[in-house]
């Protein structure tokens, strides 16, 4: 019998999953039978020291890794049983990714990067540029589209990428450490970001940080200590971004 309490608004189920990875003569277990559930529309932060197991839980449920026990569903679709081709064409149609370090591509514009990525997408060729357009002026860059990476700052390069992440229309955006390299101001810039997606978009968001105040912002938050889920905390009354402080 499952763990996970699984209701009409399910996207993602995460049944009895473990991970491991061989370094050298050693196994290390960097997920040990773990059981979660994620909501349609919900953000969520995900806690831990390092080495806790959030980035592999993040790529699991991104369909980067595939779990080495126990089974995965994100909407709908059992990617724990996925081959890498399926899991590409996964990615590139329901998860869209927020990195650390943005991942930009230096020689094209922001508006451009956002383009490239409509185009993975294999949108309408004909309305790209303002679909592009308009994903840069939900994250509050409509003026500085026509610039490229090395002309913006750290915030705004990392809102170009949630607007990239928003290309594909995906059904969840998953974030690792996207405000790891960025100052206080333009995090929280990020920060709101994300939470407006998310609310406004309906998006799902998992956030892993090492930054605790941050997932104040969530309507969850899940600790994870050697690779198990060691408590999980519902925020009744998420604090606003801007009101964070860290």
């Amino acid at each position: 019998m499952s763990k996970v309490t699984v209701t009409e608004n399910t996207l993602v189920i995460i049944e009895d999953v473990v991970k491991t990875y061989p370094m050298g003569d050693v196994t290390v277990t960097a997920l040990n039978h773990t059981d979660l559930a994620f909501e349609r529309g919900e953000f969520v932060a995900v806690l831990g020291p390092s080495g806790s197991g959030k980035t592999t839980l993040l790529n699991l449920i991104g369909g980067i890794d595939s779990p080495t026990e126990g089974r995965i569903v994100v909407d709908g679709e059992d990617i724990s049983r996925y081959r890498q081709r399926d899991l590409t064409l996964f990615r590139r149609r329901k998860v869209g990714f927020v990195f650390q370090f943005f991942n930009l591509i230096p020689t094209l514009s922001a508006k451009e990067n956002v383009e490239f990525a409509l185009e993975l997408a294999r949108r309408d060729g004909t309305k790209l540029d303002l679909e592009a357009a308009d994903l840069l002026r939900k994250v509050g860059l409509g003026d500085r589209m026509d610039h490229f990476p090395y002309q913006l700052s750290g915030g705004e390069q990392q809102r170009v990428a949630v607007a990239r992440a928003l290309a594909k229309d995906p059904v969840m955006i998953l974030g690792d450490e996207p405000t790891g390299n960025l100052d206080y101001h333009t995090g929280k810039l990020v920060l709101a970001a994300l939470r407006e997606v998310n609310r406004i978009e309906g998006k799902t968001v998992v956030i892993v940080t090492h930054n605790t105040p941050l997932a104040q912002v969530a309507d969850r938050v899940l600790h994870l200590r050697d690779g198990h889920v060691a408590d999980i905390v519902i925020n009744e009354h998420p604090v606003s971004p801007e009101d964070v402080e860290w």
